[in-house]
């Protein structure tokens, strides 16, 4: 199957759970939580898409052109590109148990093992979100980063055991699940995490930690404070809170707070390798792509995200030659323009 088969292929699948919309902005799947929209309004999920198209790229094609390089070093590895597939979990709640859980996420592992790059897996209320990835993971040698859910500290030790034997690239926890409505009716207590919280998690892994949903500078710096790895700018695809700033929106003020003290992913309404270069530009170090990843992985399995990965690979590729970028290095604020 090609790209726009494989989308139609999920169309006919998740229809009427998901309208596989040509453009995933979040608009028409407003306020589907439980589900693949965002809380509310939705603001928060089409402000990150809307902010990051009114960010434009500067061509320059006057520069010594010796190929474009898109690989990136991370967690003592080297990717073919900043690009990372995010957790999502819940294909029962969130989409209909079309998929199942270990196969959901055995396509992407697998997928994005393929095109170089790598998955993140998921947690959640039911224990099989979090445990049943763990068999593909296993299956691809630990090539994948699993993400706990912010439950007591006993809690998240005992469950980085279990992927510590897996010998996994990194650890997530996406703290803002803190604020999930389906987590908060299913009886199973989530917590905020004070610095000393994080700082007994990151002293309790051999890992590289990542905390996932933080949204403003103060939050990075205390997040460096933990000594944890890296952080993600997310705001859950706009599932936890209504009205918040788009992620990229926030980037630059991040970058300066905390520099090269900690690693800068983020996620929310990245779409195509331009918007990739654009978070890069803005201050990331790499990006993570949830929606669209989980649609190609429905409708056209492992081979699905691998072909996504690659086409954004691709576009990403194309925009440095298009601005002077021999590097992800090379991309820089200077090679874009801020919305008015």
């Amino acid at each position: 199957m090609d790209y726009n088969e494989i989308r139609e292929k999920a169309k006919e699948i998740l229809s009427p759970l998901c309208l596989v919309c040509k453009e995933c902005n979040g608009v028409a799947c407003r306020g589907w939580v439980p589900g693949v929209g965002a809380k509310g309004t939705g603001n928060s999920f089409i402000r990150n898409y809307d902010y990051l198209q009114r960010v434009k790229v500067v061509m320059d094609l006057i520069y010594k052109g010796e190929g474009q390089d898109t690989s990136i070093s991370l967690f003592g590895k080297v990717f073919s590109a900043p690009i990372f597939v995010a957790p999502i979990g819940g294909m029962d709640i969130n989409y209909g148990g079309r998929i199942a859980e270990g196969e959901y996420n055995r396509r992407t592992l697998v997928g994005a093992k393929n095109a170089g790059i790598a998955a993140f897996t998921g947690d959640g209320a039911n224990d099989t979100y979090f445990n049943e990835p763990l068999v593909p993971l296993k299956e691809v040698h630990g090539w994948g980063i699993p993400t706990l859910k912010p439950w007591a500290v006993d809690k998240v030790l005992e469950k980085i055991k279990l992927v510590e034997e897996l010998d996994v690239l990194a650890l997530a926890m996406d703290i803002d699940s803190a604020g999930l409505v389906h987590l908060a009716k299913s009886g199973k207590p989530v917590f905020t995490k004070s610095v000393q919280d994080l700082k007994e998690i990151v002293d309790g892994t051999r890992l590289p930690f990542i905390i996932k949903g933080v949204m403003s500078a103060e939050g990075a710096k205390k997040a460096a404070d933990s000594g944890a790895y890296g952080i993600v700018v997310s705001n859950h695809g706009g599932r936890v809170l209504d009205n918040t700033p788009a992620t990229t929106e926030l980037l630059p003020e991040i970058k300066e707070a905390v520099g090269d003290r900690i690693k800068i992913f983020v996620d929310g309404g990245i779409r195509t390798g331009a918007d990739v270069f654009k978070a890069i530009a803005l201050g990331a170090d790499a990006v993570l792509i949830g929606r669209t990843f989980t649609i190609m992985a429905i409708g056209g399995g492992a081979e699905g995200v691998q072909l996504h990965a690659e086409k954004l690979i691709a576009e990403l590729k194309d925009t440095m030659l298009m601005t002077g970028c021999s590097s992800i290095s090379d991309i820089s604020k200077e090679r874009i323009v801020l919305p008015k």
